[in-house]
């Protein structure tokens, strides 16, 4: 049974061409992810198929008596509690509820009374009733929505903070169709995998974007890529795109091979039909002439493939020629509190050359708080020797986002304008984008300028807060290139389980306010020690 088709459909805004023509058909009970590049359409997907934008032309068709909950990036406005925004949800049991106390406090031995409470029990019954407290204490504890939270002006919270009400009141919702938009921002790992349970579980149909790989790979059972060709479609989970596309690329690149060969061996052909034509004269060389009229014919009328797309490539290089002594980071005894909150209590860690250590923990444990501790030179913190210190914050600012790309790139590159150029366009800065000033820059783009200006200068230890925040794939790809290849010793945070085990050799869990250090990356931390 189809839940949503696509027909023909397009979309522009202005001159920018978005989608163009595609066909998109999502069944009952499937599970979907839309994957692609920034910019290749897949939010605007979303927003035609919930009706917040319009078609420029083609046909959507949604089936009859189903209902969407949306999940958009761009949180609500709601003046009201957190715990009114939440439990409106059940507003009709809430009714029912204070309806049947009001009869339980009157009854009588009336039968049109009891007749009365009868019938709205059965129907409080019907609609789930005596369940949805239970169900919604169990949805709040998950997300360690606390009663203080409920107590809340909706309007008050942080973006992140009303993202995860949203997902809240939609999971309670339960729609026949769930559409989710980054659903994975703001969510630790904990957050994340009662989250991955839940959508394997659920009954319903689910379409979904993401940036997050191992949460795609745990969630969908389809996946749908959006390219400049078009939607291609592989009926399985990130691994097996993975694998597939890698090979319709090589099947692709070898038919788009072999048909070049067959076009120049044609155009060498009728090369030389008409040059013995013109050999032979205008009586004995007609034949030659029809001959090559013939193949050229041919070859026009021959459907030329295009050259399969290519990810995108950054040549990112953080590697230095000094190297560290073997002891990089020693953590001796730290004690940290704010007020009466206790942070770290007597935490012990040990760093050493060329480990790649993940650090992570539950939201508020002090990841964050643990890396500015260690920049700002903490008396129990001691760096080793010959240390040159690079780091990545969680929200990349810049001293004056009022100049441009090449304005800020130029304060750390040596060398003329022609070669700065060049330099950036390796970072897909390009022509008249290198003159964007820097407060109109996606993250995506401020993490490549960032990553361009740490290249600058030659770091042997890197310290990364989330640097896969606001990143699409391909960059997530590229930045995990770079980092297995540097050859001195990284320090970072990530929720990115799929980044993690790209990149770590080592995990150090902050839990019960001290650090705990495990040898491998997060699969294997997670099978073997949590």
């Amino acid at each position: 049974m189809i839940d949503i088709n696509l027909n023909k459909v397009s979309k522009s805004y202005g001159f920018d061409k978005v989608l163009n023509n595609i066909d998109l058909t999502i069944n009952k009970g499937e599970k979907v992810a839309l994957i692609g590049s920034n910019g290749s359409g897949k939010s605007t997907i979303l927003k035609l198929i919930v009706g917040i934008e319009n078609a420029s032309s083609g046909d959507i068709s949604i089936r009859k008596n189903i209902t969407i909950g949306y999940l958009s990036q761009i949180p609500v406005d709601e003046n009201k509690t957190v715990k009114e925004y939440i439990y409106d949800t059940f507003k009709n049991l809430l009714e029912l509820k204070e309806k049947l106390e009001k009869l339980e406090n009157n009854l009588s031995s009336d039968i049109k009374v009891i007749n009365k409470y009868t019938q709205i029990q059965d129907e409080f019954i019907r609609l789930g009733g005596y369940e949805f407290e239970t169900k919604i204490s169990k949805v709040l504890s998950a997300f360690d929505i606390t009663d203080q939270m409920l107590q809340r002006n909706f309007n008050t919270l942080s973006g992140g903070e009303k993202t995860i009400c949203s997902l809240i009141r939609l999971l309670l919702i339960e729609p026949d169709v769930l559409i989710l938009d980054e659903p994975t921002n703001h969510l630790d790992i904990k957050r994340m995998e009662w989250l991955e349970n839940y959508l394997k579980s659920y009954k319903g149909t689910i379409i979904l974007v993401s940036h997050d790989r191992y949460f795609i790979d745990k969630v969908v059972n389809k996946v749908i890529l959006l390219t400049k060709r078009g939607l291609e479609i592989y009926f399985g989970n990130y691994t097996y795109f993975i694998k597939e596309n890698e090979n319709r690329i090589m099947l692709e690149f070898k038919k788009y091979k072999d048909q070049q060969k067959i076009i120049e061996a044609m155009k060498r052909a009728i090369k030389k039909l008409q040059e013995f034509g013109k050999l032979c004269g205008e009586t004995g060389g007609e034949i030659f002439f029809r001959r090559a009229a013939s193949i050229k014919k041919r070859l026009e009328k021959l459907e030329k493939l295009d050259m399969p797309e290519t990810k995108k490539t950054i040549n990112i290089d953080f590697n230095s020629d000094l190297r560290t002594g073997k002891d990089v980071l020693k953590i001796d005894s730290l004690n940290l509190s704010f007020g009466n909150k206790v942070l770290f209590d007597d935490a012990n860690l040990d760093l050493y050359y060329k480990e790649k250590v993940c650090l992570v923990g539950d939201n508020g444990t002090g990841k964050s708080t643990l890396i500015k501790e260690i920049l700002k030179g903490n008396p129990s913190i001691k760096l080793g020797s010959n240390i040159i210190l690079g780091y990545i914050p969680q929200e990349i600012i810049f001293e004056n986002d009022n100049i441009s790309i090449l304005e800020e790139a130029r304060k750390y590159f040596i060398g003329e304008e022609e070669y700065l150029r060049s330099a950036l366009f390796k970072f897909l800065f390009v022509g008249e984008n290198i003159h964007k000033k820097i407060k109109y820059l996606s993250g995506g783009e401020k993490v490549r300028l960032k990553l361009f200006c740490l290249t600058q200068d030659k770091y042997n230890f890197l310290i990364l807060d989330e640097p896969t925040n606001h990143i699409d794939i391909d960059t997530r790809e590229i930045l995990e290139n770079a980092l297995i290849n540097f050859n001195g010793t990284i320090l970072f945070v990530s929720h990115d389980r799929y980044f993690i085990n790209k990149i770590a050799t080592n995990i150090v869990e902050l839990k019960d306010k001290k650090l705990n250090k495990y040898i491998g990356g997060y699969d294997e931390y997670k099978n073997k020690y949590k």
